[in-house]
């Protein structure tokens, strides 16, 4: 069974922002750390039951960390839909993370 992956457009921001703020020393780490991010994405799409539940979010949401980051998530029918890619220490309570 094909699996679908959805990006929402906050996550797709984070990730841009994320790769900024890493382009400024080395683009070539900027892009490794995207590609592992990315990589994660093919992997939770595969295994979507991998992230860790956060019911303190939602009763669906589930996070799964990359190095410094966070992936937050949701498991569908058919895939997976990307929430929201922040940095750990990010006060994630200020921050839209509704499926």
């Amino acid at each position: 069974m094909a699996h679908n992956r959805r990006i929402s457009p906050k996550a797709r921001v984070d990730l841009d922002a994320i790769w900024s703020f890493i382009a400024a020393d080395s683009e070539k780490a900027a892009d490794a750390m995207i590609e592992q991010i990315t990589a994660a994405f093919a992997m939770l799409t595969d295994n979507p039951n991998a992230g860790r539940l956060r019911p303190e979010i939602s009763a669906a949401v589930r996070s799964f960390p990359v190095k410094r980051y966070l992936i937050f998530y949701v498991a569908e029918a058919s895939g997976i839909k990307i929430i929201r890619v922040l940095h750990g220490r990010q006060d994630r309570s200020r921050q839209d993370l509704a499926p």
